[in-house]
């Protein structure tokens, strides 16, 4: 009888990079450092009344910068569902948008979020 220990050959299965309801995983965020550099947070999720200035201007920068845009991109694919792109306000704590006015409404809240961050959180809230 061989002494030899027989070691598996099946390959563990790689962490999902992209959350299914939106965003990127933590091993996504991982993945993204050890590429390009880049030191990706997760998204702001708390209610605007319990963040700081610096998750205000977080959340408003990505607000404005995805859902400011002059053109959106589609919220629904082919099938029906949602795309990534409608998919991330979720990871940032927001509703999925279904409609150009939802789309408007989130590109606001982040002007309104930037204007907070920008006088220290004093602006009341709307």
């Amino acid at each position: 009888m061989s002494t030899e220990r027989k070691t598996s050959t099946v390959a563990k299965a790689k962490p999902p990079l992209k959350d299914p309801k939106g965003g990127l995983t933590a091993a996504g965020r991982s993945e993204f450092k050890k590429r390009d550099g880049s030191n990706l947070l997760p998204g702001v999720t708390k209610p605007e009344s319990e963040m700081t200035t610096e998750e205000m201007r977080r959340k408003g920068s990505f607000l404005r910068r995805h859902y400011g845009r002059k053109k959106p991109f589609p919220l629904i694919n082919a099938k029906g569902e949602p795309t990534r792109y409608a998919l991330q306000a979720h990871a940032w704590g927001e509703k999925v948008p279904q409609t150009a006015s939802d789309i408007e409404k989130l590109a606001t809240k982040g002007s309104r979020l930037l204007e907070r961050a920008k006088d220290g959180g004093k602006t009341p809230l709307a």
